[in-house]
């Protein structure tokens, strides 16, 4: 009895052996066809992609067209930080619209108008690094504001913000059907009036209330009290927020003399300490004011400046991260500590480290119209704001991604 057990095993195991070696046969032809199949295609091409991790690769059958869908990197997977990336550069890339398409563009920011003849600059693209970021699409973007009121906050950055957002949205809809008011240097205006939205512009580059008394002309910054716009920015569904480069001014570019606080007159405060109490004015109008349950605040971090002629004539970008542009820490990092701080939860559109190697996308003497740098001797090229078409386009991009990935929880600040 025990000599057939034996042999019933020995007979188990040697069928169990054959169906091994069947089982592989079936599997290697299986991906010979495949490999075949493959090869015998001519809409399909190979590429590599060693530099991201393990891609996902979808092919189509009817163009060479890959689609490259990179598997998350992030700490945690089911976050993004779309702030976290790299420039791409694609010659055949075209920007979403182009100067003459929207004639409300001012001369600072029209480069290509004013003469700039190289557009390599237009042709980069930002990709994050750990999750693949929604395409802009004007469309999709209007109709995600239908109904609601958007409003841009700042300085003259924000004012270059509005001016592309605008520019974007603009081409997406019949000009009889826009309504656009620039005239005001404080407040500008888009509408799109079949979606019955708007994107308003206020200028307030201290975010806090700069006063000039009439009797002498002594220009006050009130640290405590919010600029008086902010009576205007009630009700807006989605806020952008901005301020940093008018405190870091010195010498005649200073636009106080004193400044007032709890009541008292001050003519000397460090600036940190100056910002660090305006930023809790702001704070605190955001806290009591708003309804957070209908509206969403951004807050745009510093836009880098390429300060003197570090963007005359500079058609690539920066390559070397030790020669990018920097902004005194001390503010930004009291910036950064009153949004982290607050209870109402503020987005942070953390544009400064990819926009700081963009040296080639500021207007530098393209600010303005060729016969008028014909009449000045001396021009000083605007290393500050930026070419539109241009890098503004790519801010809104990841503000609307903002708006996309809001709902799934899927997007990271750092």
């Amino acid at each position: 009895m025990d000599t057939t057990i034996i042999e019933r095993w020995k007979l188990c195991i040697c069928a169990s052996f054959i169906g091994c070696i069947i089982l592989v046969l079936c599997l290697n032809q299986s991906r010979n066809s495949a490999n075949l199949s493959a090869l015998q295609n001519p809409a399909i091409s190979i590429t590599s992609f060693n530099q991201f991790p393990t891609p996902s690769i979808e092919f189509s059958a009817a163009s060479t067209l890959i689609v490259f869908r990179p598997k998350a990197v992030n700490h945690n997977e089911d976050r993004c930080n779309i702030f976290d990336g790299q420039w791409v550069y694609d010659s055949r890339a075209r920007p979403f619209y182009e100067g003459p398409q929207c004639p409300f563009l001012s001369d600072q920011v029209s480069c290509r108008r004013n003469g700039r003849s190289d557009t390599n600059y237009e042709k980069w693209s930002w990709r994050a690094k750990g999750c693949e970021i929604p395409r802009f699409n004007a469309t999709d973007m209007l109709e995600r504001l239908r109904g609601k009121r958007v409003i841009i906050v700042g300085d003259s950055l924000n004012r270059n913000q509005w001016e592309s957002l605008a520019c974007l949205l603009y081409s997406a809809v019949p000009p009889s059907r826009a309504y656009i008011e620039t005239r005001s240097s404080v407040y500008k205006v888009f509408r799109a009036k079949d979606y019955n939205c708007s994107v308003e512009f206020y200028w307030s580059p201290f975010l806090v209330q700069l006063d000039v008394k009439k009797e002498n002309g002594t220009r006050v910054l009130r640290l405590d009290k919010l600029s008086s716009s902010a009576r205007l920015w009630r009700g807006a569904d989605i806020m952008v927020f901005n301020t940093g480069h008018w405190w870091a001014h010195q010498g005649k570019l200073r636009a106080w003399d004193l400044f007032q606080y709890r009541g008292k007159l001050v003519e000397e405060m460090e600036i940190e300490s100056a910002l660090d109490i305006a930023m809790k004015t702001w704070a605190r109008w955001i806290r009591r004011k708003l309804d957070r349950n209908k509206t969403r605040v951004f807050f745009r971090s510093i836009s880098p400046s390429h300060t003197g002629k570090q963007c005359y004539n500079e058609t690539q970008p920066i390559l070397d991260e030790s020669d990018a542009a920097s902004f005194p820490k001390s503010l930004t990092e009291i910036i950064e500590g009153t949004i982290k701080a607050m209870k109402n939860p503020v987005r942070y559109l953390n544009i400064t480290n990819l926009s700081q190697y963009r040296r080639d996308a500021h207007p530098s003497i393209y600010s303005r119209k060729q016969e008028e740098r014909q009449q000045r001797k001396e021009f000083h090229p605007d290393c500050s704001h930026w070419c539109l078409p241009g890098l503004p386009d790519t801010w809104n991009g990841l503000l609307y991604a903002s708006l996309v990935f809001d709902t799934s929880g899927h997007i990271s600040d750092s």
